[in-house]
């Protein structure tokens, strides 16, 4: 085998599964995307104890996943879990790819997509030259804060200081959802929309989650948050209950159905959430840039559009 292009991911999840859709479609893998999501999934509904497990424990389990004889078949490790009790969690680890039978691939290459807890920092360190990680990640990392909103995946290359990272955004994988403006009844203005022109005259709390404060800033604007006081949820608490309790906040929904059963109205979709491919644009060689290539193209509905 010729030269292996090693790509970081993450390690469970839908960013994963995004990935392994992405790695299926394009490179022609759909029974190994298949078989890792399925694994994961019956570890997942171990750990919440939604399906009993075996005799077996999980290290046997993982023994039994990971000692393989192909060397291209997927390795998995194990994680705490953050559930109560910190259970010991199976998530993945590697698997090595061929690029043999894809089309326009590179001769005799392969690709290995590495699990990491943070693949967008890995690509910082200069360990990797592509990875796919959350498009918020880079929004709590690296965009400059301006007095402007920010309000699409394809201006955040635009924020980003190259002295202060060489990597960049690709392309989005088109699993969004959204930072979405939420507010009770007696907040929302009854005759205007519940938007970013309605914070331009709101003064109070604003409840998020601590770790998205840096994301909700370059998102809003920091012209806009004037007068605004950042509230967080009480640990274990659910995020919508504390915005419900705040009257005002900013959370990730999907349908927003867990939002109406506290209470509270969808306002404006601020940013949306999704997975992008990254390149570490210090690192790239012909190899790289081939592979990348294969991982990018026009066929993704998403939000990302660099260029436009």
């Amino acid at each position: 085998m010729g030269e292996t292009i090693p790509i970081a991911v993450p390690r469970k999840g839908r960013p994963l599964e995004s990935v392994l859709d992405r790695i299926a479609d394009r490179l022609g893998v759909p029974d190994l995307a298949d078989d890792i999501t399925s694994t994961l999934r019956h570890e997942k509904a171990l750990t919440k104890g939604s399906i009993e497990p075996d005799e077996e424990d999980v290290y046997h389990r993982l023994a039994d996943y990971s000692t393989v004889a192909d060397p291209t078949a997927p390795e998995y490790t194990l994680l705490r879990d953050d559930r109560a009790g910190k259970p010991r969690r199976i998530v993945f680890d590697s698997v090595t790819i061929p690029l043999a039978d894809v089309e326009d691939a590179p001769d005799d290459a392969a690709v290995q997509l590495v699990g990491r807890e943070e693949p967008f920092r890995a690509l910082r360190t200069h360990e990797f030259a592509l990875g796919f990680d959350s498009a918020d990640l880079v929004l709590e990392e690296v965009v400059e804060l301006r007095p402007e909103p920010l309000d699409r995946i394809a201006d955040v290359n635009a924020r980003i200081d190259p002295a202060d990272t060489d990597v960049q955004v690709v392309t989005g994988l088109g699993d969004t959802v959204y930072h979405t403006l939420l507010a009770t009844p007696e907040v929302a203005p009854s005759a205007e929309s519940i938007d970013r022109d309605f914070l331009e005259t709101y003064e109070g709390p604003l409840c998020i989650e601590p770790r998205y404060e840096r994301l909700v800033q370059a998102v809003l604007g920091t012209r806009l948050l004037d007068g605004i006081d950042f509230r967080y949820p009480d640990e274990g608490r659910e995020e919508e209950a504390a915005i419900a309790d705040a009257g005002l906040g900013v959370y990730l929904t999907v349908t927003g159905s867990t939002a109406r059963e506290h209470g509270l109205l969808l306002g404006e979709q601020l940013f949306p959430s999704e997975t992008v491919l990254l390149e570490n644009t210090a690192e790239t060689t012909d190899t790289v840039d081939h592979v990348r290539s294969l991982l990018n193209g026009p066929d993704l509905e998403t939000e990302l559009a660099v260029g436009q």
